[in-house]
């Protein structure tokens, strides 16, 4: 188990900043949501978590180690990222994408032994998606891809896992089963859960905590009754925010309009 944290991380592309001054951590066995219009900034945390896009100034650690000095697969061994399913190749099989996990455990043109191949089968018990294991990625439907994506995470076995808007392109059926799984893997298996989501109502219902983004900054951070309120809505959405509590789950209820 370990804890992922932007220690005052300014992160961008080239020398211009998208993000200042970052301040998070994101505990084992916690979700934690990242949210905020479109454009401010949430896939550039999610790439600046994988160790794929350079801090350019602060640091961005786990367990206390700089991501910034570990070599592609040292960092893999830490933290796993989960993308939308749409990056999926199609023609292979489940199997062979969950298994893909564990390259950061092989040396140069080394296959994987029995040992990766329990770990995947035990990953894709864990996500259920053993039942369609021979089948070929573009015969799933998009719910099956995204729990694959998860179960590939899992046999990675990094402790941190970051999915950047793991619920895109889903209904609403696989959304629910989706951030289930996730919830109950950040519980389960101490993993720490960074994620990014537009759906509000989806944040309230399965985040433990909300980090709110606005003009290049991490606005608010707590609990998604203390982030998910009318006046920090309006303020970074620009629109009229009521919210309630919901009936049936007693979480915030965000309403537009």
């Amino acid at each position: 188990m370990a804890v992922l944290q932007f220690a005052r991380a300014s992160v961008g592309y080239g020398r211009k900043p998208v993000l200042r001054d970052v301040e998070l951590t994101v505990h084992p066995g916690e979700v934690l949501a990242v949210v905020g219009p479109n454009g401010v900034g949430k896939s550039t945390l999610v790439r600046a978590a994988s160790g794929v896009l350079p801090v350019l100034k602060g640091r961005v650690l786990i367990d206390g180690r700089d991501l910034q000095r570990m070599t592609p697969a040292q960092r893999a061994r830490y933290v796993a990222v989960v993308p939308q399913a749409t990056s999926l190749p199609g023609a292979f099989t489940a199997l062979q994408v969950v298994l893909a996990g564990r390259t950061p455990y092989l040396g140069w043109l080394e296959r994987e032994g029995p040992a990766d191949l329990e770990i995947a089968l035990r990953a894709m018990e864990r996500t259920a998606t053993g039942d369609f294991m021979d089948r070929r990625v573009d015969e799933l439907s998009g719910g099956e891809q995204q729990r694959l994506l998860i179960a590939r995470a899992l046999a990675q076995a990094a402790s941190v896992m970051v999915l950047d808007e793991p619920t895109a392109h889903l209904d609403l059926r696989h959304q629910d089963g989706v951030l289930q799984l996730v919830r109950d893997l950040a519980l389960q298996e101490g993993l720490a859960v960074m994620i990014t989501l537009h759906d509000l109502n989806l944040v309230a219902r399965y985040a433990d905590r909300v980090a709110l983004l606005s003009n290049g900054r991490v606005r608010k951070v707590g609990l998604p009754a203390e982030v998910l309120t009318p006046d920090e809505l309006q303020a970074v959405y620009g629109v009229r925010i009521h919210v309630m509590t919901h009936p049936i789950h007693g979480t915030p209820l965000v309403l537009s309009g």
